[in-house]
């Protein structure tokens, strides 16, 4: 059986587990205060071209979304999302159980406009109640979005320059970020990432590491007294070390960029072959996550043989199917599911 439904379905690059092994009985300092994570925090602030970031390693995205948010925000404020945010549909109310809401904006393709933020902060500070109300106080945005596609360099800088004229937050969920750098319609670097938002982080678990983010802050009201919270939401590794050390792979020659690039090479092949028999797309994605709209029975035929995630039921009967790719994803597994989409 070959696995479709995510792009965490196996272990981490052997580069990493190499790496692990090699250091196994050394002995450091806990709590991320060892020299592997110095070394990978200089590495982060280097590719990002900010050495005033403050970089701290976490272990999973709910996690770091959770201790980014608690952080940034006083008990009234409340955080812009879509619908199909991460944090919206799949932490289980995290946010909310926190104290701040998620404010559910429409999305467009999966993604929010400035135009949007403008338009939803002119209503807040017109409304004659709005001392009663939740105020809003940051945007959550994730790059590539749940459904793939991506913010072009311009779209982000113009949702950060309406988040900084009406003093929000803008925060980017990376957790597929490598996929994003790697895609062919991507025109933005991890520079631009960095000189667009107050905080973001670089997601390692779905790209190739056993688990791990790197959340990189950039505004420093954000900074202050984060470890703290860190503590507080059980985002703190004792044996931080193996955060560090697997970031240092990932940023010494090229790794995170030259594994993710797989994820979206066999991708790009598999979405091809969708087109050429005729497939209708959920979206146009060009990220590593292709969203195929289908009939129950064909999910349920090619799902016995390849395992998709099924990630929407339609209004008319329909789901829309997952097809995710990762680091790992085998020539041999995209060429037996291509003939297989062809037989069909």
């Amino acid at each position: 059986m070959y696995y479709f439904t995510s792009d965490y379905t196996t272990g981490c690059t052997p580069e990493i587990l190499e790496v692990l092994g090699a250091t196994n009985l050394e002995e450091t300092a806990g709590y991320g205060e060892d020299a592997y994570c110095e070394a990978a925090r200089a590495l982060i602030q280097k590719e990002c071209g900010r050495p005033d970031a403050d970089v701290y390693f976490m272990m999973a995205g709910t996690q770091t979304n959770l201790t980014i948010i608690s952080a940034s925000l006083r008990p009234f404020h409340g955080v812009y999302g879509t619908a199909r945010s991460h944090i919206n549909t799949h932490e289980a109310g995290a946010i909310e159980r926190s104290g701040h809401k998620v404010l559910v904006v429409p999305d467009e393709d999966g993604k929010i406009t400035a135009a949007q933020i403008a338009a939803e902060q002119e209503k807040y500070l017109h409304d004659p109640s709005r001392e009663h109300i939740v105020m809003p106080k940051m945007v959550y945005i994730s790059q590539p979005t749940e459904t793939g596609t991506l913010y072009s360099k311009k779209e982000l800088e113009d949702l950060y320059a309406v988040c900084r004229q009406y003093n929000l937050y803008l925060f980017i969920d990376g957790a597929r970020l490598g996929y994003g750098l790697t895609s062919p319609a991507c025109d933005f670097t991890m520079q631009d990432i960095a000189n667009n938002c107050d905080v973001f982080y670089i997601g390692g678990t779905k790209c190739g590491m056993l688990f791990g983010e790197a959340a990189v802050i950039l505004n420093p009201a954000i900074k202050e007294d984060f470890i703290p919270l860190m503590k507080q939401c059980g985002s703190v590794l004792a044996k931080g070390r193996l955060l560090g050390i697997q970031f240092e792979a990932m940023f010494t020659n090229g790794l995170y960029y030259r594994i993710c690039k797989q994820g979206i090479d066999t991708a790009m092949q598999i979405k091809a072959v969708l087109k050429e028999c005729g497939f209708e797309f959920l979206t146009d994605s060009p990220t590593n996550q292709q969203f195929i709209i289908i009939t129950k029975e064909m999910y349920e035929k090619i799902n016995s043989h390849f395992k998709l995630g099924l990630y929407e039921n339609l209004p008319d009967g329909r789901v829309a199917a997952r097809i995710c790719t990762s680091w790992s994803t085998s020539q041999d597994a995209v060429d037996k599911l291509c003939k297989f989409i062809k037989e069909l």
